[in-house]
């Protein structure tokens, strides 16, 4: 059998390197360079990095998504 993804609309954000405006909200940033941004999500904590998208899902939930794959997805619909 062969599936198709609903066309839900969701809300995302690209993340750049010091986004601290709200864009990460739920996700963890250290001031350690070393350290990267990451998202405690249903799956487990999950790394953001620059130019990922952060999709908020239909139930809220926040995920990253590499630029590649969400722009295979997904495509702008008007506001």
């Amino acid at each position: 059998m062969k599936f198709r993804k609903k066309p839900i609309v969701i809300e995302a954000v690209q993340y750049e390197a010091r986004t601290f405006d709200g864009v990460c909200d739920g996700c963890s940033t250290h001031r350690a360079p070393e350290v990267d941004p990451h998202i405690h999500t249903l799956e487990g904590v999950m790394i953001v990095s620059p130019g990922d998208w952060i999709i908020t899902g239909v139930q809220g939930e926040r995920y990253p998504c590499k630029p590649d794959i969400f722009e295979a997805t997904y495509e702008a619909v008007d506001p």
